[in-house]
């Protein structure tokens, strides 16, 4: 998922990328504000004294964790104070959409970049290649019978593998042209699949650009190649109007249930615990974009027949006076959501909003959150994607399943 950044950075690779070297941290708080506009209110530093360390090789760290704060009493219900943030594992190149699998007991990731699937292990935290070609994936998840759905930006489509090994296209195109990237995905109780389509995986590095001429390729110069070689079938597409879509459980049916006019540059996508109230991610501006893009805010609205009415504004993700970048989301079992933020050294991690719409809790971590979920054999540790690093926390809480 690869909204634009807040205001105060260039670029939201940028805000993600300036974080952990081996066995420590790359940038600190003090040279972040020794390098940003004077004029503009700094946030306080993520950098602890002594300066904290992350991975195996790590000094053992002080309890309660510094990084775990809340805003609200109540956000000390949801955490657990005995556990420490901890850097689980660094090795892919930009992990994006986590999902538990609960009978194998692995989380799964993609790899944007790279074009992989990874498998983290429950039982010794060893990561393995699950998917050596993914098309670019971006959002999964497990539906309720255990089939893995997948966002693929380089095919532009959505998939779900079914038990038997098959691959099932669910959908690839919209009034008769291609989807854009699909991007976050999420199952309703129902058994309907809503996933958002923007054109954040409309490059050559996420997926494959536009035509000549489009957006993303508006000299025509990029090709999209496999191998050294002009995949011909891939040409003609072009970035249409972005859409959250519905697909019907029973009849597979692709219908918009919200337009580019109504939300724009939708992102991450969550339920509520009993389904009654979809949450939308509404970003900045998409690859080949002109403008501001989406606000930067939480939207929610609520899902009858399935439909949505009433879409509002749920969250601004302002903090410490500063706009904050959302991306992806989760969502426990009280109906708490855990939110990536993206934005300056000390800041950024995750937010944590009530159902009512208020920041109670926030994770710091030395760089921005593209996605997370809960997953374990209780569902109660909350695992975080951060560019090329997985965190993990104990939580006194549980993912609302399907996560």
């Amino acid at each position: 998922m690869r909204p634009a950044a807040p205001p105060f950075h260039p670029g939201r690779r940028t805000i993600l990328a300036g974080g952990l070297a081996t066995g420590g941290l790359w940038a600190s708080g003090l040279a972040a504000r020794a390098t940003a506009p004077e004029t503009l209110p700094q946030p306080a530093s993520v950098i602890s004294t002594p300066p904290r360390q992350w991975g195996a090789d790590a000094p053992v760290e002080v309890l309660p964790d510094p990084d775990i704060i809340a805003l609200d009493p109540t956000f000390s219900d949801l955490v657990y104070g005995n556990a420490n943030l901890k850097l689980a594992w660094r090795g892919g190149d930009w992990l994006e959409g986590p999902a538990w699998n609960s009978e194998g007991h692995f989380l799964l990731l993609s790899d944007t970049i790279r074009a992989v699937q990874y498998r983290y292990l429950w039982e010794n935290g060893a990561v393995s290649v699950f998917r050596g070609y993914s098309y670019n994936s971006n959002g999964n998840i497990f539906d309720a019978e255990g089939r893995l759905i997948s966002c693929e930006h380089g095919m532009r489509r959505v998939v779900r593998w079914e038990h038997d090994g098959s691959c099932h296209v669910l959908a690839d195109s919209y009034n008769g042209a291609p989807l854009n990237s699909p991007n976050d995905v999420a199952v309703h109780p129902d058994g309907s699949i809503w996933f958002t389509d923007p054109g954040y995986g409309d490059t050559i590095v996420e997926g494959h650009p536009d035509a000549p001429g489009s957006p993303t390729n508006r000299d025509g110069l990029e090709r999209w190649t496999l191998d050294g070689e002009v995949v011909t079938q891939f040409g003609g597409h072009k970035r249409q109007e972005d859409h959250v879509f519905r697909l019907d459980p029973a009849t597979g049916a692709l219908t918009a249930v919200l337009s580019q006019q109504q939300l724009k540059d939708p992102n991450g996508i969550a339920f509520s615990p009993d389904g009654a109230r979809v949450y939308v991610i509404s970003s900045g501006a998409g690859p080949g974009q002109h403008g501001q893009g989406g606000d930067l805010h939480i939207h929610a609205g609520d899902v009858r027949d399935g439909a949505v009415h009433d879409l509002r504004p749920f969250a601004d993700m302002m903090l410490n006076g500063h706009q904050m970048g959302p991306d992806g989301m989760t969502i426990d079992i009280f109906g708490n959501l855990w939110c990536g933020a993206n934005g300056p050294l000390g800041l950024c991690g995750v937010v944590v909003y009530n159902p009512q719409g208020h920041m109670i809790g926030r994770l710091r971590l030395p760089r921005g959150v593209s996605n997370l979920t809960f997953g374990g054999p209780k569902r109660d540790v909350l695992f975080m994607c951060a560019a090329d690093a997985l965190f993990t926390l104990q939580v006194n809480t549980q993912g609302a399943a399907p996560s």
